[in-house]
């Protein structure tokens, strides 16, 4: 049962000196003969000193509506602890919400008279002054209420001056507060390692889970932490920690607060502590700190101080599939690049114990990257490598787990690169589970996701790893889109007659110097083929860029540069240029997903959004967020435009560049556009089901060619298929009806005033336009000076 006692009313100076006295007559009576003569004199000036002293001591009202700092907390939808933001982590638990052993644990350890004592145990107080007594200082038999007055008051430093400051507030507290409150202020404020402040916080940090279900041994570890966080903490002193959480027991035991067989059923108990400090197993770092920046503007300083909570749209399921994919395809790609060296090297000691410090300490310098661990290699030959993890294990790598660093085996490999005794290095479980050597990745990436119905953001990946690099890919990154871009243009052309049957010339072109005005450009398709006439439908899924070319001119490039701004890009960062049609622009993976949500949705922009509600620590709700309904006012384009591009989108899924979609995922109702940048800088798959809109994007962060070989449907639609596949199980299919002004005639979707031939039925074939398309005339001299460099992209 939790003890409690009844909640008295401030009392004035006079009482508290009055129990002062009487705690100092205590004190003189427990002792006898010469040594009370000694210290009478010492009392009545202590007296004098104190009564002379308390009308200076601080103002305590703080503590009677006690409020420490709060941190930050980010949560997902389901209410998972994505984030963290303030110098403290502390979770402010009310008393009886502490688990009794929990405070029973501690009271066996730090104060075990705390119910019955006034403050002040004088007892051990006078056996650690006469310990002293040949001492500048005065050291030990602080109560938790006296370590509570220290804490929130006083400095640490060790001087009789400060101790009568800490007996005088000590007593202050007590005739203010119940001892309930005390001991509810002593275990949500004391610092406990970690940036972990209170036991609830600790419970966290150090076993990852919340304090109502930590275990006898764990209570009693966690109490062992006041008196030095950094020497008995189990992270990073495991042994002296567990000699101190079985001292713990035994005090609990003495104490009765546990029995015999409770104490050896806890003693046994084999302990798991957590690791990944800083870090939660979602791995939601990238939007956690999208909703710090949020928050700081709003609310600035305080943001890290009042304990804000904010809930976000996040999907804890959708996020791990998400980090899971993103990290998968990047590491696929890695194994293919070539070995780059280890990214150390010690010199290991011959003598066990040693060489046990050594290989801790050098990996203390290159902690583990989620599944990408770090190890020590303590033999190497080109046939096998034999490495120890900082847990003392070791491995035998062999056969197809050496193949991703032969360079680095080889007898002629550098210094810089070559695998031997010493080296650091990164090792990973494959898909065949078994172990291999790898290399921490140079390459990035990014995933968003969002429900293309209202906006809500559902996960989102903003790079490899938020401690190797906090650049945000999805929010951040500016990139050229390549042909993902084209539908955008596609979807202008349909309002200028080309329907999805308009055949069109897939052969060469050519634009002099006089068109350009500056150097004669011949554009290319990507694989270098042209396959002659072809009908639009064919041309988007097959990724031409000699179509889209020719689309364009009939569009005209300031026509479709004010277009895309319907779908939410920036038309300044879209030169109305011919390149234009080959996504010579600048996009994030996030305008990207939003603009892709247009078509899915049916033809509105929603704009994305992450906030659900703002509560306070103790849950009232500051401010609640939700999406904006689909209606006229968020209507960009006509409907019937969005569903002949979907019909568009949807061949590219069954039977164009992103055929496997559909073949892996086996679902009709799959949409989407691979990119590839020219000299494959950059890597896209934009894509979506009607319930959820994905975009990944893959390249360096410096521009640089991914590989001749590398392109959006190779690199990121494997990426989006595994998110796709987690995200729509258990979705059923959906068909999009065709609305109201869409025919389908000859099997094809048509504009209904387009239907009998009346668009524009052939581009460019036998060498010359329709009379009804219309060739723009080339860029004004001032505008031809840039053009050159944007005619670079594939």
């Amino acid at each position: 049962m939790a003890r409690t006692t009844p909640e008295p009313s401030p009392a004035p100076a006079g009482t508290v000196v009055g129990t002062v006295t009487r705690w100092m007559l205590r004190m003189v009576l427990g002792l006898s003969g010469l040594v009370v003569a000694g210290i009478v004199s010492a009392v009545l000036l202590g007296l004098i000193a104190m009564a002379a002293a308390y009308p200076n001591l601080p103002d305590i009202s703080d503590l009677q509506d006690y409020r420490p700092k709060l941190p930050l907390r980010v949560f997902s939808a389901e209410g998972v602890l994505i984030g963290e933001f303030g110098e403290e982590r502390r979770r402010l638990t009310p008393i009886h919400e502490i688990p009794q052993m929990m405070k029973d644990a501690v009271l066996a350890i730090e104060d075990a008279r705390f119910y019955s004592h006034s403050g002040v145990d004088y007892r051990g107080l006078v056996r650690a002054a006469l310990a002293n007594l040949w001492k500048v200082k005065s050291q030990g038999a602080s109560t938790i209420t006296m370590q509570v007055a220290r804490n929130a008051y006083l400095s640490s430093e060790k001087t009789y001056t400060r101790k009568l400051y800490e007996v005088l507030l000590t007593f202050k507290l007590e005739h203010s507060l119940s001892k309930d409150q005390i001991l509810e202020i002593y275990m949500n404020q004391i610092f406990l390692g970690n940036r972990a402040y209170g036991f609830a916080a600790a419970a966290e940090t150090y076993f990852g889970k919340p304090l109502r279900e930590v275990t006898l041994a764990q209570a009693a570890m966690l109490a062992g932490l006041p008196k030095a966080p950094s020497a008995y903490n189990p992270i990073h002193n495991p042994k002296r920690a567990r000699a101190r959480q079985l001292y713990i027991l035994d005090r609990m035991l003495e104490n009765g607060f546990i029995t015999p067989s409770e104490a050896s059923e806890a003693k046994r108990e084999p302990l798991q502590v957590v690791t990944h400090t800083g870090h939660t197993e979602l791995h939601a770092e990238y939007l956690a700190e999208t909703v710090r920046q949020l928050m700081y503007a709003r609310y600035g300083e305080e943001t890290y101080t009042r304990g804000l909570n904010v809930f976000t749209t996040l999907h804890a399921a959708d996020q791990i599939a998400a980090y899971r994919a993103l990290r998968r395809g990047i590491m696929v790609y890695e194994r293919r690049q070539h070995y780059r060296g280890p990214e150390g090297f010690v010199d290991l000691p011959q003598d066990p114990e040693a060489l046990d410090d050594t290989i801790d300490d050098a990996l203390l310098e290159y902690p583990d990257n989620d599944e990408v661990l770090s190890a020590v290699v303590l033999d190497a030959t080109p046939r096998k490598v034999q490495v120890i993890r900082r847990n003392g294990e070791l491995l035998d790598i062999t056969g197809d787990g050496l193949k991703p660093v032969r360079s680095g085996l080889s007898p002629r490999a550098a210094d810089r690169i070559r695998i031997r005794r010493g080296a650091i290095v990164r090792i990973v479980r494959n898909a065949k589970g078994y172990w291999e050597l790898t290399q921490l990745p140079e390459v990035e990436g990014a995933l968003v996701a969002m429900d293309p119905r209202d906006g809500e953001v559902r996960a989102m990946v903003g790079g490899f790893d938020f401690a190797k690099s906090k650049f945000n890919h999805v929010t951040q990154a500016w990139r050229q889109p390549g042909s993902s871009f084209k539908p955008f243009i596609y979807s202008a052309a349909l309002e200028h007659g080309i329907t999805p049957a308009t055949v069109i010339q897939d052969g060469p072109l050519f634009f002099d110097a006089g068109t350009t005005g500056s150097a004669p450009w011949e554009p290319k398709n990507y694989d270098g083929q042209f396959e002659g006439p072809m009908t639009l439908r064919r041309a988007l899924a097959r990724s031409k860029n000699m179509v889209s070319i020719r689309v364009l001119q009939v569009v005209g490039p300031k026509e479709a540069q004010q277009w895309i701004t319907r779908f939410g890009f920036d038309a300044d960062k879209h030169p109305p240029y011919l390149t234009m049609a080959l996504g010579a622009g600048s996009v994030t993976p996030m305008q990207m997903a939003v603009a892709y949500s247009v078509f899915a949705n049916g033809g509105h922009l929603v704009q994305p959004w992450i906030i659900r509600a703002v509560t306070d620590h103790k849950g009232k709700v500051l401010s609640r967020v939700g999406p904006v309904s689909l209606g006229e006012a968020t209507r960009v384009i006509d409907e019937r435009n969005a569903f002949v591009m979907n019909s568009l989108l949807q061949e590219v899924t069954r039977s164009g560049t992103a055929a496997s979609a559909q073949a892996m995922l086996r679902r009709p109702d799959l949409y989407g556009k691979t990119g590839t940048t020219n000299d494959s800088m950059d890597a896209w798959f934009a894509g979506f089901h009607p319930t959820m809109t994905a975009v990944t994007w893959i390249g360096y962060d410096a521009p640089r060619n991914l590989g001749s070989r590398e392109t959006g449907g190779g690199l990121s639609l494997p990426v989006w298929i595994e998110f796709m596949a987690h995200a729509l199980q258990n979705v059923p299919v959906v068909e999009m009806e065709a609305p109201e002004g869409i025919v389908y005639s000859g099997g094809e979707w048509f504009y209904e005033e387009y239907s009998r031939s009346t668009g524009v039925t052939t581009l460019g074939v036998e060498g010359a336009l329709p009379d009804d398309a219309q060739i723009v005339p080339p860029a004004p001299e001032e505008e031809k000076k840039q053009i050159l460099d944007l005619f670079q992209i594939h």
